[in-house]
């Protein structure tokens, strides 16, 4: 839905609301078109029902405003003495309309010193458990989200098994655009295979401010994956897959290696933004295929050991004739480290030539090793079009952007003729900026290099902090990764557990509590 689609859909909403409650308005001594005015009408209804002004808010905040309305409308009908187990049914399943009832075939007996405490434990149980579920919500949907590592793409620095905390508000919160969805659940209701959401009506992307600036390089990203599409919801066989809204595409996320506005290329695995090897932080530890040769006649001596020291667990392979070990990952610290072990005869980073099938853009050009240069788009910079440039920009044009208008862009061409919405063209100006992300897992990632750009309105939240590490090959309390639970994801040099200084922390708050509580009690004797 477009802006102007939203703002006539609110006054419609105005509309059903003034016609649904100006009665109940005039029984709590207001006047009726204080029921038809947009907002005002929101703080006199808390006044009507006693609640907090603020509570307004929580009214137009996506997402939030789904688990207050029912509450809204519940508390309504109690203020005018409906209060039995039937009415609060009705007014949730009739979504409010139950109040219309009301209003017009009821006598309204205005209840303005009613207790607003529950009268029951059961009562109590649920005003506690829907405020600690609108809460969890705001700080999920707007603040900090939790994440699990679920592949090896970014070895070293996360690793398969790492609890993440993703910050919303380092690049601001984006507001969410599916407006009705289950709270703090992504695609799927849990355990099932039916979607949590529905398609309309979507909010116009929006963006609050953020702590940082942008995006800048070698930033790790959370984002919704461009090109996601689902194959089990509601779904015949043989369809190709369903689109999902943006905000409910699956998380990915990667290091950002290429900014909007950049020129990047890889030359043999090695990343060049703007023509100049990208430099990556310490933490960072790109890692590579390699060939190691072996000396059958004089093996290495306990390799096994050797390499679970070097933690390398997967991912290795050995040919027939058993003279070559071929590595998934390794970093170049540990291939240097193997060329020094006596029965190693050579060690050879794996580069990819030719061409690789599914490379972006898809012209049967490059490989994950040697690609580009190419251009990151910038909002506002304008390109050439052309027929030779157009695969690089026909998936933003039509899928990431819209026309003026809001609408998705037509783009045809016949022959060398390039026609967007109806009119000839030879350049095109981006609507919003670009990323290029990749993992540091450089053969074992799927990444930009074979699904393209990822446009600003995909991104979610920069990870910031490791609450917990699980290594599910491991036994015992081995499992947990000590070193690597209460660290942060970015900062200057190695990772560092803050592990000990919780529980220190922990132990002398419930410490300090027991000694302010036995001197209040020594005090009341």
């Amino acid at each position: 839905m477009t802006l102007y689609q939203w703002f006539v859909f609110f006054l419609f909403i105005q509309v059903v609301h003034f016609l649904g409650t100006w009665k109940l308005y005039e029984a709590a001594g207001r006047k009726k078109l204080e029921a038809a005015i947009p907002v005002y009408n929101a703080i006199v209804l808390m006044k009507i029902i006693g609640r907090p002004t603020w509570w307004t808010i929580l009214l137009f905040i996506p997402i939030i405003n789904l688990i207050m309305f029912p509450v809204i409308w519940v508390e309504t009908l109690r203020s005018f003495g409906k209060r039995s187990q039937l009415d609060t049914v009705l007014g949730i399943v009739t979504c409010g309309l139950y109040i219309y009832y009301i209003n017009y075939t009821q006598k309204l007996d205005y209840n303005k010193e009613r207790s607003l405490h529950p009268k029951n434990k059961t009562a109590d149980t649920v005003s506690s458990l829907l405020f600690a579920i609108i809460v969890a919500t705001l700080v999920h949907t707007y603040f900090v989200q939790p994440y699990t590592i679920p592949t090896s793409s970014l070895e070293k620095s996360l690793l398969i098994g790492d609890f993440l905390f993703v910050s919303k508000v380092n690049y601001g919160a984006r507001v969410p655009m599916t407006t009705v969805a289950l709270p703090m659940v992504h695609d799927s209701i849990p355990m099932t295979k039916r979607k949590s959401y529905l398609s309309w009506p979507q909010l116009p992307y929006l963006r609050l401010p953020g702590i940082e600036d942008k995006i800048k390089r070698t930033d790790i990203v959370v984002f919704n994956w461009p090109v996601d599409t689902v194959h089990y919801f509601f779904e015949p066989k043989g369809r190709p897959g369903v689109i999902k809204p943006i905000d409910k595409e699956s998380n990915y996320v990667k290091r950002c290696v290429g900014i909007a506005g950049d020129s990047l290329a890889i030359k043999d695995g090695i990343v060049y933004v703007n023509g100049k090897v990208l430099q990556l932080p310490e933490r960072a530890k790109p890692q590579f295929s390699y060939a190691v040769g072996i000396d059958t006649k004089k093996p290495p001596v306990d390799l096994e050991n050797l390499l679970r020291e070097m933690d390398v667990t997967d991912g290795v392979g050995i040919n027939d004739s058993k003279d070559t070990l071929y590595f998934r990952a390794l970093t170049a610290a540990g291939a240097e480290r193997l060329k020094n072990t006596t029965g190693i005869t050579a060690v050879k980073r794996q580069i990819a030539r030719g061409t690789e099938p599914g490379i972006f853009p898809h012209i049967n050009k490059w490989n994950g090793d040697n690609f580009g240069p190419i251009y990151i788009p910038q909002k506002g910079k304008t390109v050439a079009l052309t027929i030779e440039s157009l695969p690089f920009y026909k998936r933003i044009i039509t899928d990431y952007e819209k026309d003026d208008n809001g609408n998705k862009n037509d783009l045809k061409v016949t022959g060398n003729e390039i026609r967007l919405n109806g009119k000839v063209v030879n350049s095109y100006t981006f609507k919003q900026n670009y990323y290029w992300m990749m993992g540091d897992n450089r053969h074992n990632s799927e990444d930009s290099r074979y699904w393209g750009y990822v446009p600003e309105d995909h991104i979610v939240g920069k990870p910031v902090f490791i609450w917990m590490s699980w290594d599910k090959n491991a036994k015992g309390l081995n499992k947990v990764r000590w070193d690597r639970v209460f660290t942060t994801v970015s900062g200057e040099g190695q990772p560092q557990s803050y592990f000990k200084i919780f529980l220190i922390l922990l132990a002398a708050f419930f410490v300090g509590e027991y000694f302010w509580k036995k001197r209040k009690e020594n005090k009341n004797i």
